[in-house]
């Protein structure tokens, strides 16, 4: 019996550990896909991806005349590579997809193609081009 329990824990034990080598990263990361929009007030995002593999989005949003705060937090899911996620705030309103791997993330639509935006410009990008790829690098 003390057999049974001790292979149970060992096949628990390395499953355990092979899903965690699946995933890009473990934590929070922060990003920039809006470039254009980014300035006062506008929210900033993040994902927190959990050890087990639970991706959550949210943002953090000051209104600058007022100083409150207004956040958001939620749970989208498993993490599978290239998997589109689809983002849904409730508090604004906002619905987006996304796909993201170890170092970047994309913004993109339902089927997973990379959108190019305006929005996604920078001030620099904005003067020599129409439309920028959506996507931005991590921040810790």
């Amino acid at each position: 019996m003390k057999k049974f329990f001790s292979i149970m824990i060992l096949c628990i034990s390395i499953f355990t550990w092979a899903q965690q080598t699946e995933l890009p990263f473990i934590g929070y990361r922060a990003f920039d896909i809006m470039k254009g929009y980014s300035g006062t007030g506008t929210p900033h995002y993040y994902l927190d991806l959990k050890n087990n593999g639970d991706v959550h989005f949210g943002y953090v949003q000051v209104n600058q005349a007022s100083g409150e705060e207004t956040t958001e937090e939620i749970n989208v899911g498993k993490y599978a590579p290239n998997k589109v996620m689809k983002v849904v705030f409730k508090k604004y309103e906002e619905t987006f997809f996304v796909k993201f791997d170890k170092e970047k993330i994309y913004l993109t639509d339902e089927k997973g193609n990379v959108k190019n935006l305006e929005g996604c410009c920078s001030s620099t990008e904005s003067i020599k081009k129409e439309t920028c790829t959506c996507e931005s690098e991590f921040f810790k």
